[in-house]
């Protein structure tokens, strides 16, 4: 079932199989001939007792032998239908039949659904009972001393706690897990299992059931039960779409339905099992770990729990489908697949009496665990919510409290009793007259009374006085006897009713989320070949405007989600649906926007975050209630067949040897649905072969098709059927190859991104990139690096793997480190100026940056550390050299990985840090911005120009340092030191620096060439240029400055970043500019204000008096607030903040032509001027204009103290 395209063998069933309900019927159990072998793959423990130890099983029939589009897969049947192998059991132990589902992944993405009953039936073979008593023998021999310490004690404690007359369990506890040819019965397990195109859950089970009833009643079937089997194989169809359909089990009628094409797909899974097994809230986050494609790991000792909740979950995702590894049932011989370094969603039976904490896992960092039986779940770090999550679980537990069910689930209270009552009860009513127990009251304890569990439970319950009820099984027995028929379809029809509702709900929060998706969908492609072949270098969604158009709230969550691959898909389907008919989950999920659209005709552009109802719930519990209360198909009922007759001769007990010729084939083709689906099929291969004519070659259209979406799946499914170590070690190679190509793209993406948004900066095109994308992004490469740590590990410690192995390397250099110094990358050269004063260097080390991470209190587990160091790497330009140095210590490595792993790939592993140095081509400050509140030391040098100014000043100099997150406040330089050091919480990226002094003393007159500011964490140096005097009488008389800095790029990086760097932030004004703006504005302010102060200009028009009256206000009242605040600035100084002030309020443009109009300018300027020249100061007013569109923010530093 992994592949397609095998031949059909001799027993191939017939031609309308697609149609057909069941494709298969297997029977697994012990072969006879091969006798027990012990089962390795299952990690079989072999200090086990021989009744609890795994042994092979065995496809022992499957019928029919093959199915053209569906082959037999041999070794995953057996596999998924014994996961544990064989188990034994004596008459003493619990043997009622359990029942549970599978699901087979082919590798393009189809599913197999498989429906399974596990019962016991007693082992004949002579030679098999013996195996087991010598192997119980030598079991006794070999551990019989450690065995009787443990169990004596054991037991006595059971001894103490239970009643002295209570002699009977004692002995049975004690011939528990033994035995004895002589005294015992021995059973063995075996499965029959029905393989079926759709998942019918309910449907499949009564069938199962049913025939299991048959061979355990003391009656023999009506029929024989090949009669039952070839029936549901050949002569039961699929329901059509939204139609129900009746056939015919061996006692009643079993009943199934399909939805419409326009309604939600398929679900048998009863939710309602979910949301008890988890809870609402717990099972909401699990849903939003599935949407953000996390690992996720569900954990039960019931195979059907696990295919239940894995089902329900995926069901929910409507109208998006989980795109990567699937395995609800994960066999024990495929454990190694929960090292693989991809998204998944697999469940792993848990062993009794094994608890979480024993579970060694690979990697934990991206891994949300998903405890079913103990209602817990562990969740990943940094994880957002689901959007409206508070009004979403309020809604949805609307829907379960009008079915009775209590919204945080029915699992965690008084788990103990209730549970196995419902257990065991329901399959005594099931099976009424072979329930092995008489009709009299009988106490749970009596009925399990060879449990050793149960015993232990009983002994606890009498310690703590607790009863354990009694229970009038007979009575209960006989009201369901006589309301069987309408008790069992009342609830399974408001099963379905309940599962309809709550998806629709679901659904409804996705329609209501991208109701206007198709507007940013970018189809650029004029055929599909041709986006097919450019599918990897094209945008297909445009993101950027996406998430401007959504409700804040809802951004952590969808910047995520967009870039999934269950959302990528989505979108490629959308595209597809140009040239190929649309995908049915799209096609409904466009409907209901359709339709909702025309209900509520808004604006596409408008976005709320309201929460939105879902209103569409009665109309869908009412068509599943209407199919299920009118029967739209009747399928033939079983009958006698052509038989060879005393064979398979009814035996109580024993499921009977097949007839395998009957089952072979079906019957010809004279019924109605085979003719329908023959004439379906003649129509289909006329427009395959139209197709083929048309449209370009098929083959290559396939491989097209192929590339183009598994773009991006690493590996949709492992193979089950071969284990072979080469199809392991294939495997592997498949997720190195998946994890380089990963990196590769995801490197790419975030250059492309982040140099777009650099030629906006520049003044190319628009802004793509947002700070939350931006963000999205480098934790997806976060997760992707400990991914790649997670990958063949030997021995797992701790939650994240990167950091386990940091923290071993700085172990191991720290212990080097007194014998001979560590490798120390030099930073940026020294900075030398005219004055010869310099930073010192800053060391560059792994192990620094380590250190500093380690010093942050905010972060408080390893996976945080292992991101926040990342961050930092990243922000350095240094994370490829850091991961080249941390893997350069092979022996190391070796310790940690396996020879398999990602890390021990030396091709591979130079592509991906190559693919990493590229990420240095740009700026980033993903340390910065996140971690905001901690505390970063900065060093600070001034660097006076000593030829022109004092080599000493006697003056009290101060600084102020400014960034986008805050300011330092003024702090005093110690006098005639130019250098200090300065601890203070995180200023984000530096913008101004103030610089002044009090100018005391005799030398106070300082020349200062520029100032330095460096943090010493990430090593972002900035240089605040200034080349003026501070100090009275000289330059423009200012005792303080306001300086604008600039990020300094390193040395080494200089050439790359003359390519393409993030553009430089506005520097000082330069000489020459300053020059200008003086001649602009004359030596004199104050006689311009004085004239506008005492004069009223006559205008002929009453509205301008007015305005040029308001204007005159507002600028004596600017320039008054300048002149009086308490700051030591000098004209240029002032008048520089009076443009600034200006340009934030819209006002230069009036104000210019004041000035130019004032008479003081006649005085102060020559004819050539520029505010002389009436059309330059139009032309001048006019560029001022254009500025008025945009909003500006001042820098608190600029206009500290002026109030206006």
């Amino acid at each position: 079932m992994s592949g397609s395209g095998a031949t059909p063998g001799p027993g191939s069933g017939s031609s309308p199989a697609a149609c057909r309900f069941a494709h298969y019927f297997v029977l697994c159990g012990i072969d006879a001939d091969s006798g027990l072998e012990p089962d390795e793959l299952a990690g079989e423990n072999f200090d086990q007792s021989p009744l609890r130890r795994t042994f092979k099983s065995k496809v022992l029939a499957h019928y029919p032998q093959n199915i053209e589009w569906n082959p037999f897969d041999q070794d995953a049947v057996n596999m998924l239908c014994m996961p544990k192998g064989l188990s034994f059991r004596t008459q003493t132990d619990n043997k009622d039949p359990q029942f549970h589902s599978f699901i087979i992944t082919r590798e393009d993405g189809s599913r197999t659904y498989g429906f399974v009953l596990t019962f016991y039936e007693e082992v004949t073979s002579k030679q098999i009972c013996t195996a087991m008593q010598t192997l119980y023998q030598m079991h006794n021999a070999e551990h019989y001393s450690s065995v009787y310490a443990s169990s004596s004690c054991s037991m006595d404690s059971l001894a103490s706690s239970l009643d002295e007359g209570d002699t009977t369990s004692l002995l049975k506890l004690q011939r528990y897990n033994s035995y004895d040819i002589s005294r015992d019965t021995l059973y063995v397990s075996k499965s029959i299992c029905l393989i079926t195109p759709l998942p019918f859950m309910q449907a499949c089970k009564k069938f199962l059931i049913q025939l299991y009833k048959a061979v355990t009643s003391q009656q023999p079937p009506p029929l024989p039960l090949e009669s039952y089997i070839h029936n549901i194989l050949y002569e039961v169809p699929l329901p059509p779409p939204g139609r129900s359909l009746k056939f015919y089990g061996v006692y009643e009628p079993v009943v199934c339905q399909r939805p419409g094409p326009s309604e939600l797909p398929l679900s048998d899974y009863p939710l309602r099992e979910a949301f008890e097994l988890l809870g609402l809230e717990n099972l909401v986050q699990v849903f939003t770990c599935v949407l953000l494609e996390m690992q996720i790991l569900l954990y039960s000792q019931d195979y059907q729990r696990l295919m239940t909740v894995a089902e329900g979950i995926t069901t929910l995702l409507f109208p998006f489908q989980w795109q990567h590894v699937y395995v609800p049932i994960l066999p024990a011989s495929l454990l190694h697949f929960l090292d693989a370094p991809v998204p998944y969603l697999m469940g792993l039976q848990s062993k009794e009496g094994t608890d979480r904490s024993k579970l060694e896992l690979p990697q934990e960092a991206n891994l949300c665990f998903v405890d079913i039986d103990n209602h817990f779940i562990e969740l990943p770090e940094e994880f957002p919510q689901f959007p409206n999550k508070v009004d979403f679980i309020q809604e949805l537990s609307e829907v379960l409290v009008q079915f009775g069910i209590p919204p945080e689930g029915s699992l965690h209270c008084s788990e103990s009793t209730s549970k196995l009552k419902n257990l065991v009860l329901k399959d005594l009513v099931n099976d009424k007259k072979n329930g092995n127990v008489s009709t009299n009251n009988i106490s749970m304890y009596e009925l399990l009374k060879g449990n050793e569990t149960i015993a232990r439970l009983q002994a606890l319950a009498k310690r703590t006085g607790v009863a354990v009820e009694k229970m009038d099984l007979s009575a209960s027995l006989g009201e369901k006897d006589k309301d069987l028929k309408l008790q069992c379809e009342e609830a399974e029809l408001r099963d379905y009713q309940l599962n309809v509702q709550l998806r629709e709900v679901f659904a409804n929060r996705f329609t209501q989320m991208f109701a206007d998706y198709e507007a940013f969908v970018i189809q650029t492609a004029q055929d599909m070949e041709s986006w097919l072949t450019n599918r990897e270098q094209m945008q297909n969604f445009d993101k950027a405007s996406f998430l401007s158009d959504q409700p804040e709230p809802y951004l952590p969550f969808l910047s995520r989600f967009i870039e999934t691959q269950m959302f990528a898909t989505f979108i490629d389907n959308k595209i597809m649906s140009q040239w190929e008919e649309k995908d049915p989950l799209l096609r409904v999920f466009d409907s209901r926007i359709d339709k909702i659209r025309l209900y509520n005709v808004r604006a596409p552009t408008l976005r709320t975050s309201i929460y939105q109802k879902c209103n569409t719930l009665k109309e869908a519990a009412q068509s599943i209630e209407q199919r299920l209360m009118k029967m739209d198909h009747t399928a033939i009922h079983p009958h006698l067949l052509d038989m060879k007759i005393g064979q398979g001769k009814y035996e109580q007990g024993f499921f009977p040897k097949l007839q395998s010729d009957v089952l072979a084939t079906g019957p010809t083709n004279n019924n109605r649905w085979v003719n329908r689906s023959a004439t379906a099929q003649r129509r289909k291969e006329r427009l395959r072969q139209h197709s083929e004519h048309v449209g370009l070659d098929n083959d290559l259209r396939e491989k097209y098709m192929q590339e183009a979406r598994s773009l991006g799946k690493n590996l949709r499914q492992p193979k089950l059927s071969d284990l072979s170590p080469a199809v392991i070690a294939q495997t592997n190679w498949k997720f190195v190859e998946g994890l380089l190509k990963e990196c590769r793209m995801k490197t790419k993406r975030m250059l492309v991104e982040k140099m777009g948004h650099e030629a906006v900066e520049l003044g190319h095109g628009e802004a793509n990139i947002t700070g939350l994308e931006e963000n999205t992004l480098i934790a997806s490469l976060c997760d992707l690096l400990e991914r790649i740590w997670s990958h063949g590990l030997q021995v797992k410690q701790g939650k994240s793997a990167l950091w386990s192995h940091l923290i071993q390397f700085q172990d191991r250099e720290e212990k080097q480190e007194h014998l001979a110094e560590s490798p120390v990358a030099l930073g940026p050269e020294r900075r030398k100026s005219d004055s010869g004063v310099m930073l010192p260097t800053l060391r560059v080390s792994l192990i620094q940056d380590m250190r500093h991470i380690q010093n942050m209190s905010e972060i408080k587990t390893d996976v945080g550390r292992a991101r926040a160091w990342i961050r930092l790497s990243l922000e350095k330009k240094l994370l490829s050299q850091h991961l080249k140095q941390l893997l350069s210590n092979q022996p190391l490595t070796k310790k940690l990985y396996k020879r398999y792993a990602f890390l021990r790939c030396e091709e591979e592993r130079e592509q991906f840090l190559y693919h990493l140095l590229s990420l240095n081509a740009v700026d980033y400050f993903c340390f910065t911005s996140v971690f905001t509140t901690i505390m970063i030391p900065y060093r600070s040098v001034i660097i006076p120009i000593k030829k022109l100014s004092n080599a000493i000043i006697t003056s009290n100099p101060w600084i102020c340092v400014s960034g986008e997150l805050g300011d330092t406040g003024v702090m005093q330089i110690p006098k005639n030191l130019l250098e200090m050091t300065f601890e203070c919480q995180n200023l984000g990226k530096l913008t101004t620096v103030q610089i002044g002094h009090d100018n005391s003393g005799l030398l106070a007159k300082w020349l200062v060439d520029c100032v330095m500011v460096r943090n010493e964490i990430t090593g972002h140096t900035y240089r605040f240029p200034c080349g003026r005097w501070l100090g009275k009488g000289i330059d423009d008389g200012s005792l303080e400055r306001i300086l604008i800095g600039e990020l300094m790029t390193s040395t080494s990086d200089e050439d790359l970043v003359k390519q393409c760097r993030t553009p430089p932030q506005q520097k000082s004004p330069t000489t020459a500019r300053r020059l200008s703006i003086t001649s602009l504005t004359g030596k004199n302010n104050k006689k311009v204000v004085a004239y506008f102060e005492t004069t009223d200009q006559i205008l002929d028009n009453e509205d301008d008096v007015l305005i040029q009256k308001s204007s005159c206000k507002t600028f004596c009242h600017y320039v008054n607030a300048i002149n009086t605040a308490p700051r030591n600035i000098g004209k240029d100084g002032k008048f520089q903040i009076l443009v600034c002030l200006g340009t934030r309020d819209r006002l230069l443009p009036q104000w210019i032509p004041l000035l130019a109009e004032c008479p003081a300018i006649t005085r102060m300027y020559e004819e050539s001027a520029l505010l002389r020249d009436r059309m330059t100061v139009n032309s001048l007013i006019r560029i001022l204009q254009t500025i008025q569109d945009f909003t500006i923010v001042l820098e608190g530093s600029l206009i500290k103290g002026v109030d206006v």
